[in-house]
């Protein structure tokens, strides 16, 4: 660490991949997930990294660095329950595949001028919906807040505007 701090870019590489199974070591005493674990260790180097200056060459090192890894193992286990008392894991989520006739409907429209003119027979709800989601690929709350719809109101607005595209496009190929 000494060198390290003295600005051996060598040796400041060397100690992180030699301190990195210690950290993970310690703490892995706080937590089991492996991803959690991982998370702590990172934010512990880069904790290292910020304060790698306060640490005094005259005081042993693995007590200055067993102080950090605790204490960002602390801090992410109190992240993760202030976090967890507002969002619950969702249940049950299944993974979904492309069809890859799922495009087909896409075939029957030529230019971006056809899209607007599609777009323009939906209601200004569903529009702004589809447009916001899928054209302009904001998240539900962004598309939320710029559009002052609920995010269940834009589910269903983009739901029911993707199935008046489908009548429209399957109404032009007949």
């Amino acid at each position: 660490m000494r060198a390290a701090q003295s600005g051996d870019r060598t040796a400041y590489e060397r100690l992180l991949s030699e301190i990195s199974p210690l950290i993970r070591a310690l703490v892995r005493r706080h937590c089991s997930n492996r991803a959690d674990i991982e998370e702590m260790v990172q934010d512990t180097l880069l904790t290292v990294h910020r304060v790698r200056h306060t640490y005094d060459p005259s005081r042993p090192f693995c007590p200055w660095l067993a102080a950090i890894a605790w204490r960002r193992s602390i801090d992410a286990l109190r992240r993760r329950i202030r976090v967890s008392r507002y969002e619950t894991p969702e249940q049950g989520v299944y993974e979904t595949f492309s069809d890859a006739a799922a495009n087909s409907d896409l075939e029957g429209v030529r230019s971006a001028e056809e899209v607007e003119q599609l777009l323009q027979l939906l209601p200004p709800r569903q529009r702004q919906a589809l447009q916001s989601l899928k054209l302009k690929e904001m998240t539900l709350a962004e598309a939320s807040v710029a559009s002052g719809q609920s995010v269940a109101a834009l589910k269903v607005n983009t739901h029911r505007a993707l199935k008046t595209l489908r009548g429209l496009l399957e109404g032009r190929k007949r």
